[in-house]
């Protein structure tokens, strides 16, 4: 259960997707409308800034190759280097530099949002109280398409069973605050972070509330102390 691997809950660009492979409510434009630009993920923005691909190639798999082929350094390539990026262009070229430069203008500001893209992280965020604490406490924690945190709630304290735990009270902040990815987190007093079957019944129904809604269960955590148990890295979401 220690320590903690650090694989990271982000979703990497997903080439060949096109849209209309896509349900309707998860195409970009679409989930903007539905859900805020906070749940999109760095790809799918991306493809609504550039509109179209180009034959043989969609929008979808054009934004993931220049995900992929510039990286962080996406919103500091120059004119030069991104018309001539095939599907691109001059026309495409200027609209990116144009976006990423408002973007630095209009959001100087720092963003502190923690970022939570690990089960280490997580468990930084998760107070001393709950994890030394000698009642069971379920917090969930809502997550932007970016891993920052958006919101945090205590939705039970108690005894943690499939009964006690419902997917409602979990997820309706999630659909409230417009969160791209959801991780409930919960303590043993006990001190041993093995899952009990409650725990794992109820990681269950979570999962299967979030693959409706469309906001996924990232993780369940069970915590006790310094010691974490994840059911991500587990393979047991799902």
């Amino acid at each position: 259960m220690n320590p903690l691997r650090t694989a990271s809950y982000a979703s990497a660009p997903r080439p060949g997707v096109l849209l209309r492979d896509l349900h309707p409510v998860e195409r970009p434009r679409e989930k903007l409308a539905r859900t805020g630009p906070g749940a999109l993920s760095d790809q799918e923005l991306l493809a609504l800034v550039l509109r179209t691909g180009y034959a043989g190639r969609s929008v979808m798999d054009l934004s993931a190759s220049l995900l992929a082929g510039f990286g962080d350094g996406l919103p500091g390539a120059d004119f030069a280097a991104l018309r001539r990026v095939k599907g691109v262009g001059g026309s495409r070229a200027a609209v990116l530099v144009a976006s990423f430069e408002l973007a630095r203008r209009f959001c100087g500001r720092p963003d502190h949002r923690p970022t939570l893209d690990s089960p280490a992280r997580v468990l930084e965020a998760v107070p001393e109280e709950v994890r030394a604490g000698r009642k069971e406490h379920l917090l969930a924690f809502y997550l932007n398409a970016r891993s920052q945190l958006l919101l945090r709630e205590t939705v039970s304290i108690g005894t943690l069973s499939a009964s006690l735990v419902h997917p409602r009270e979990v997820f309706s902040p999630a659909v409230a605050n417009s969160a791209a990815g959801v991780i409930v987190v919960h303590n043993h007093p006990s001190g041993d972070c093995s899952p009990s079957p409650d725990d794992r019944d109820t990681t269950r129904r979570l999962c299967r509330a979030g693959e409706i809604l469309g906001i996924p269960l990232l993780d369940h955590l069970i915590v006790a102390g310094s010691a974490c148990y994840s059911f991500r890295e587990h393979g047991l979401l799902g």
